[in-house]
């Protein structure tokens, strides 16, 4: 039996199935931490060395499982850290439940030391459920409803609790009279589908459409076998949104790749000369990269109605579960018998590849970063899970690697956040300890979260039945995504004072943690690198020093970026001669494929 209000939480918790949870310690918060401490066999709390990690670790927990994902921090100062990692998980539809301590209801509106108005602090992040206990019955509704909305509405959802509620004597079941509610257990995901009718409707669009292209994204999860099966009977050609990277193997002919300015060249051609569109669980947000206004009619499936109709003006708009709705309205699709469109994409295709091996085996100083992806990309594990971190490591990431069935992959989408990229690839391995992680991130994100991440991985490693974790630091000293977007988008040259990072030894670091590091700047030793660290005894840092001047160059360049480009080399760029040379070799080797043909 509990005793305590925070006993009671965490045996709720228990019962929800929530096994794991994430967090940073404090007095705000000590109730719960003792709870946790007396139920250890029950519930494991793993400590994060940062709030911003332990949000993010929740998220990629619910990423990487389905489950939800628990957050545990103190009050005024933790409370307000978890900010970004939760809105991480808001923004990439994630159930995410943050619980936070708060100071005693006796000292509430006294400008107490750490008094913050979590309430409205949470209210944006959180804003489709956060209450605050000021009595020991409310916990069980409160934990009952923060855990089913988030779970039901895909959605960060929390709970705050004062320090003196957390250790009073427990209520499981409030007294049975007016102002008292009883909560219970459990939460099952309805089966979603389409009305008939709308699904005849899709069908005939789809049906008539003569070059159709698919855009698939995180909804579309789950999903694999369906949406290669649409594809074959429409002829159509796969684009993938950043977080659908694994929704569809790109060993499939048909698949064009990543979409957007990190994305590809055939999934930018497609879109620019097909006359439907079918997007499946995808609120891919950048409108210039879908057919224009008017170009193609549309289709569109998504769980949630608030995403419909939002990025293009579609003709008929489905709202359902990806796979059940696939599943309905595939047996109403009609094989196409003309399928010059898809050979011509898959031509297209072809040449892609050729032209990304191309420019990865370009020479660089001292490491082009393109190549450390194009190796990596034919020495992934079966089953294996990847996490990049936003910046320049994405582009390599959405372009060079080729994804395979039973993969996962995930990165900050929605927020686009930096520092994930280790945090997830740290849940990754708490919850699939079997399966082997690779992480690629940058040197900047590296040094803002991921060497204490670092520490967070060598505290837990040993517990792991597989200790193969890979994580690929870009280390050009440069926050080298911004700095491209100073050229290309502000028109302006790159400044050394926003741009440049301090050297950090990543390798000898990982080693002083009891992890292995490997020092790189030979190219011609990135594969014997990978190979080692996807088969070592414990997690490998991988320290490469890449060259900052090889240009992330979008799938179609526009006047706009061209000029901007142009004018930033004549304002004088410091690393002038650089990028010339390399911006040189990389558009040089989109005519190789082409000219050796």
């Amino acid at each position: 039996m509990a005793t305590t209000t925070s006993d009671y939480l965490v045996q709720r918790l228990y019962d929800w199935g929530v096994r794991r949870v994430y967090g940073y310690p404090g007095d705000g918060i000590n109730g719960v931490m003792a709870a946790l401490r007396k139920q250890v066999e029950r519930v494991e709390f793993i400590q994060a060395r940062h709030e911003e990690e332990a949000a993010f670790l929740a998220c990629a927990h619910a990423k990487f499982t389905g489950e939800v994902g628990i957050c545990i921090a103190t009050s005024g100062p933790g409370a307000i850290h978890l900010l970004n990692g939760l809105y991480d998980a808001k923004l990439d539809h994630q159930p995410v439940v943050a619980i936070v301590g708060q100071q005693g209801t006796t000292a509430l509106g006294s400008d107490y030391q750490q008094e913050v108005d979590l309430i409205s602090l949470f209210k944006d992040v959180a804003h489709h459920y956060v209450h605050m206990a000021s009595d020991p019955s409310q916990i069980r509704h409160l934990i009952d409803r923060a855990i089913r909305i988030a779970l039901a509405e895909r959605t960060v959802t929390c709970v705050i609790l004062p320090n003196n509620v957390q250790e009073m004597e427990a209520v499981e079941s409030p007294e049975r009279k007016h102002g008292t509610t009883f909560t219970g257990l459990g939460f099952s995901r309805p089966d979603v589908t389409p009305a008939r009718d709308d699904l005849a409707r899709a069908a005939e669009v789809l049906n008539e459409g003569k070059k159709v292209a698919m855009l698939v994204g995180a909804g579309a999860l789950g999903a694999s076998d369906e949406v290669a099966i649409a594809a074959d009977i429409l002829g159509a050609g796969v684009a993938k949104a950043l977080l659908g990277k694994a929704v569809v193997p790109d060993d499939l002919p048909f698949v064009t790749g990543s979409i957007g300015l990190l994305g590809t060249k055939p999934s930018w051609e497609m879109m620019m000369e097909c006359d439907t569109l079918l997007m499946v669980g995808s609120g891919f947000p950048y409108s210039e990269f879908l057919p224009k206004e008017g170009q193609a009619r549309g289709v569109q499936i998504d769980i949630s109605p608030r995403m419909l109709g939002l990025r293009y003006p579609m003709e008929v708009n489905l709202q359902g579960d990806t796979l059940l709705t696939l599943r309905a309205l595939i047996p109403l699709l009609e094989r196409k018998s003309d399928r010059g469109w898809l050979q011509g994409i898959e031509k297209n295709v072809r040449e892609w590849w050729e032209i990304m091996q191309a420019r990865a085996m370009l020479s660089a100083n001292p490491i082009n970063p393109q190549r450390l992806f194009w190796e990596l990309s034919s020495r992934l594990p079966d089953n294996c899970i990847l996490t990049c971190d936003s910046g320049s490591a994405a582009n390599w990431y959405a372009r060079d690697l080729r994804i395979r069935s039973g993969m996962m992959a995930s990165l900050s989408g929605g927020l686009a956040t930096m520092c994930p990229g280790v945090p997830y690839a740290t849940a990754a391995k708490m919850n699939h300890p079997d399966r082997t992680v690779v992480a690629m991130v940058g040197d900047g994100a590296m040094q803002m979260l991921g060497i204490n991440g670092l520490v967070t991985i060598a505290k837990s490693w040993k517990s792991w039945s597989n200790p193969r974790l890979a994580i690929l630091v870009l280390d050009n000293k440069d926050l080298n995504q911004v700095t491209w977007e100073q050229r290309v988008m502000s028109g302006d040259r790159k400044f050394s004072g926003s741009q440049d990072i301090p050297p950090f030894p990543y390798a000898r670091y990982a080693e002083m943690l009891g992890l292995q590091g490997i020092e790189l700047d030979d190219p011609q030793l990135i594969g014997a690198a990978w190979d080692h660290a996807l088969n070592a005894d414990r997690p490998v840092v991988i320290d490469a020093h890449c060259d900052p001047d090889v240009p992330p160059l979008p799938p179609h360049i526009t006047f706009e970026q061209a000029k901007g480009f142009m004018f930033s080399l004549a304002k004088g760029d410091p690393n002038l001669g650089g990028i010339i040379t390399q911006s040189v070799k990389q558009m040089m080797s989109t005519l190789l494929p082409r000219r050796e043909e």
